[in-house]
């Protein structure tokens, strides 16, 4: 099928991806072990269909390009600006650290010490795809610690792009193959230097040209758009947009194509039509995220857990321990909280992409054994498989952590409402606020919200709050659920939604529940799971439409009796 591989790939990473995925949902496991099981089953290394090892890396990084620019539509300059004094020096004491334990881990296994730089600058740096996908799932990416999370990502990426272009520089002084004209006498006479002044000024000129015109053209152009009234233009106006960015910043100013997304999708981020542009660009945005991670199944030779499983236990150590003590540490060291610490160190205890093109380019430049790339490989295959275990053992303390640390600060007051009969509200979005605001005086209530800066706000502005997850049955016990006459689900999610129903119906059986709906769908789930009403925007509108049409039908008049 060499005329199709690309239809051919696409159809076996989803179909695949799509099957294990179930199956490791069924199982309670995280779905991107799923994932990764299909690429293993269309890789080479395993018996079978291989998909084309060159067309899939190119579909993950379309993957990459779309999630980095989501980030950057929920992200503004103010917010990096604003995270830059722990985010920059953070992100470079923590390569450091993690180079050093890989280069020592190298020393080790007998390798040289250029082969140990580029190991452990391999190591050091965690996978976009990985951390904004679990940040997103919490929906951390607007909290403060989500903000630095994603503040460090991006100097990370930065540190990369300088590593991929000073490497070939470097490659003869640490034991590599050089161009003829590297080498010592090179290096010593600013060949190094000169690499590093480009990239430098390259990045300095991709910033400027994005703020001065990106900033200008960009929203301009979504605009009109908009103002046709066509719904698939504008869809493809944001795609051009994201994708053409991307490429074009890569092309002319060589830096990766994540942060050019991400640039395009903060420029887009001052524009009203953000969110819009965010909502259409999600089915996509999960479809390649999805073929990311079949993509990374392909590269891995389970072999090599049999040929060396100690230095593979290694290489894991200092991934998620090595890598997490040193985040955690330098986090505590600039005196944020605990809750702040442990989400940072959790978040960058794996590796992914740039991890596999800086140990690609390391072999082609015979620094790098090819017993060091199968290393990194295992290490991100495991290390992606642990992560989503350590973010659910996260989620279990972090609620606690945090209502302490506020207890402690005198900013966690106590919920007085749930110990008489009140109205819960779940989810302060644009439909929570006005729910709020319409309850506000009429009725004891109490707001569950997992955004802690809302959750902040609520509180100012004299709601009882409590901070967590309501799909966790702790928080609705918290929130005073058994007193509850009242449930209004407005978290934006369905299938949330709907487990969040179940157990509220369960606990309380005589609570009136109502609950919001995208489509008829929707309504149905959420009525099967126990809400009393589910209510669709569509519908309402047309309510409020016809409350205010003419009631009735004015009498004809007759020219005769």
């Amino acid at each position: 099928m060499h005329h199709t591989s690309l239809i051919a790939t696409i159809v076996a990473g989803l179909g695949l991806a799509f099957v294990f995925g179930a199956i490791a949902n069924r199982l309670k496991l995280p779905v991107l072990v799923g994932y990764l099981l299909a690429g293993v089953l269309v890789g080479p290394f395993t018996p079978g269909y291989v998909a084309d090892q060159e067309l899939a890396p190119q579909l993950a990084e379309i993957g990459v390009i779309l999630l980095m620019f989501g980030v950057g539509l929920h992200f503004s300059l103010k917010d990096l600006m604003a995270v830059k004094n722990i985010a920059i020096p953070g992100a470079v004491v923590q390569i450091g650290a993690a180079t050093v334990m890989g280069l020592g881990l190298a020393v080790a296994l007998g390798w040289s010490v250029g082969a140990g730089v580029v190991f452990g600058l391999a190591l050091s740096v965690a996978s976009t795809v990985v951390l904004l996908r679990a940040l997103q799932e919490r929906r951390l990416i607007e909290t403060g610690r989500g903000k630095i999370a994603v503040g460090w990502l991006i100097v990370e990426d930065l540190a990369m792009v300088l590593a991929l272009v000073l490497l070939p520089a470097l490659s003869g002084v640490l034991g590599g193959e050089a161009p003829a004209t590297q080498g010592a006498t090179a290096f010593l006479g600013g060949g190094v230097m000169a690499a590093f002044a480009i990239t430098i000024g390259k990045v300095v000129a991709f910033v400027a040209f994005m703020l001065i015109v990106g900033r200008r053209v960009i929203p301009w152009v979504l605009h009109r758009i908009a103002h046709t009234g066509s719904r698939e233009l504008f869809r493809l106006a944001v795609l051009a947009i994201a994708l053409g960015v991307a490429f074009g910043s890569a092309a002319l100013f060589g830096v990766s194509f994540a942060l050019g997304a991400f640039f395009a999708g903060m420029i887009m981020a001052e524009s009203e039509l953000s969110q819009q542009a965010a909502n259409e660009t999600l089915p996509l945005r999960d479809a390649f995220a999805v073929l990311f991670f079949v993509s990374i199944g392909m590269l891995f030779d389970p072999m090599v857990l049999i040929r060396e499983p100690l230095s593979v236990l290694a290489a894991l150590a200092i991934i998620v321990v090595g890598k997490s003590i040193a985040a955690l540490v330098i986090v505590l060291a600039f005196r944020r909280p605990m809750s702040t610490a442990l989400t940072i160190s959790v978040s960058l205890a794996q590796i992914g992409e740039f991890s596999f093109i800086l140990a690609g380019l390391g072999v082609s430049l015979k620094l790098l054994p090819e017993d060091g790339r199968d290393l990194v490989l295992a290490g991100a295959i495991l290390s992606i498989l642990l992560n989503p275990l350590l973010f659910a053992w996260l989620d279990r303390i972090l609620p606690g952590m945090i209502a302490k640390e506020r207890a402690a600060a005198g900013e966690e007051p106590a919920i007085t409402a749930a110990a008489q009969p009140h109205a819960l509200l779940i989810g302060y979005g644009r439909v929570g606020k006005a729910v709020a605001e319409g309850l506000k005086g009429k009725t004891p209530l109490v707001v569950i919200e997992d955004d802690v800066e809302r959750a902040d706000d609520l509180r100012k502005a004299g709601f009882e709050t409590v901070s967590g997850n309501a799909v966790k049955p702790e928080v609705l016990l918290k929130a005073g659920l058994d007193k509850a006459t009242h449930l209004f689900v407005a978290v934006p999610n369905p299938f949330e939604a709907a487990r969040i129903i179940e157990q509220a119906r369960a606990a309380n059986p005589g609570c009136e529940i109502v609950a919001r709906a995208y489509t008829d769908a929707d309504v149905v789930l959420l009525k099967q799971t126990g809400a009393t009403h589910a209510l669709i925007g569509e519908e309402e509108i047309a309510k409020g439409m016809l409350a205010r049409a003419p009631k009735k039908k004015p009498a004809a008049s007759s020219g005769h009796h």
